[in-house]
C-alpha cells in the first residue's frame, strides 16, 4: 500500500450481512485500512459493523443522512468505538439536524463530526465553540466539493494554530493511532502523514 493514502473500507451492510467481520479483517490486515465508512442510504449502521469496529479498534465514518438521533444509541451502546458523523449530520443543509448533532458532540466523548458541505457557517462556529476543536475533523467530500472552498471555511474560523491543526489532521490521526501503530509494528505498511481518503468498494 502506498503511504500517500489512509484508507477507509466502505461497507454496504445489507449486501454483506454475516460477512462484515471477515471483510474488515481482510481490509485491515491485508490492505492496511484504518476505518470503516457506512452510508445510511445504502443501509443503516448495524451491530455487526459496530462489533467489527470494536474488534479492530477502528473509527466508523457514518453518514446518518440527517437522522442524528441514532448517535445517542451508538454513543451509549459502543462507548469504546469512535464515530465520525460527516457534514455535521446533514449534507442536505438540515440545520435542525446539525444543531442536534452539536449536542451529541458536547455530551458524548466518542462522537465526532466533519465539516464537509456545511453551508451554515454559524453552526460550524457553534460546533467548535461548544464541543471544542478536538471533536471536529476537516472534510471535503471530494471530488464533489472543492477542497479549497472547504479549507477556506476552516481558515475563516480564525482559530489558534494548535486548534486549527487539530481540525486539519491531528484529530483524525489521533482517532486512527491505535490501528496505525499496530499495522506499522506488524507489517510496516502505514507510512506518512497524508490525510487523503481512498474509498474502495
Amino acid at each position: 500500500m502506498s503511504g500517500a493514502f489512509l484508507r477507509f473500507r466502505i461497507c454496504a451492510c445489507r449486501a454483506r450481512l454475516g460477512r462484515i467481520y471477515a471483510i474488515i479483517k481482510t481490509a485491515v490486515e491485508r490492505y492496511g485500512f484504518v476505518g470503516i465508512k457506512v452510508h445510511r442510504h445504502d443501509a443503516p449502521i448495524s451491530r455487526e459493523i459496530c462489533e467489527a469496529a470494536r474488534a479492530f479498534s477502528l473509527p466508523v465514518l457514518y453518514d446518518v443522512g440527517g437522522e442524528v438521533s441514532v448517535c445517542e444509541l451508538l454513543a451509549q451502546e459502543y462507548p469504546d468505538v469512535n464515530f465520525i458523523i460527516p457534514h455535521l449530520g446533514s449534507f442536505a443543509d438540515d440545520w435542525r439536524a446539525q444543531l442536534a448533532l452539536i449536542d451529541h458532540l458536547v455530551r458524548h466523548p466518542n462522537i465526532y463530526a466533519d465539516t464537509a458541505g456545511v453551508r451554515r457557517f454559524d453552526l460550524l462556529e457553534q460546533a467548535v465553540k461548544r464541543a471544542g476543536a478536538a471533536k471536529i475533523l476537516f472534510g471535503t467530500d471530494g471530488p464533489w466539493l472543492h477542497p479549497g472552498v472547504e479549507l477556506a471555511k476552516i481558515r475563516a474560523l480564525r482559530l489558534p494554530a494548535v486548534q486549527e491543526n487539530r481540525i486539519l489532521g491531528g484529530n483524525f490521526l489521533s482517532l486512527i493511532s491505535a490501528t496505525r501503530s499496530r499495522l506499522a509494528a506488524g507489517r510496516g505498511i502505514v507510512r506518512g502523514q497524508e490525510l487523503s481518503f481512498q474509498l474502495l468498494f
